[in-house]
């Protein structure tokens, strides 16, 4: 059974910054697809950023140069380093997962608060 269990939200100062942890079991990160999502209030879940089994990585525009994804084979966790956050970025943070076979990603965690106050 796959578990995506993220930690690392809570509350942060615009400026501030926070890293976002997602242990995974049941899938191995190394040669899957991982994503971090953000579902704000009233709005819909948006891809924020990817990291291919191949370690590409990939980011929404809106976090680009602010926001590192990475992943620690080994510990088969994924990170999210957030630096240089606004109040635009609090939200419910999800870690996503899939095999590069699947088209959409089809794993997901429970999500992490994080908010960030002006």
């Amino acid at each position: 059974q796959v578990q995506l269990v993220e930690s690392g939200g809570g509350f942060v100062q615009a400026g501030g910054s926070l890293k976002l942890s997602c242990a995974a079991s049941g899938i191995i990160v190394s040669i899957s697809y991982m994503g971090w999502y953000l579902q704000a209030p009233g709005k819909q879940r948006e891809l924020v950023a990817g990291i291919t089994s191949g370690g590409r990585t990939a980011y929404a525009y809106f976090v680009k140069g602010r926001f590192t994804i990475s992943r620690d084979n080994a510990k088969n966790t994924v990170y999210l380093q957030m630096n240089r956050l606004k109040p635009e970025d609090t939200a419910v943070y999800y870690c996503a997962g899939k095999y590069s076979s699947v088209r959409e990603y089809n794993r997901w965690g429970q999500g992490t608060q994080v908010t960030v106050s002006s």
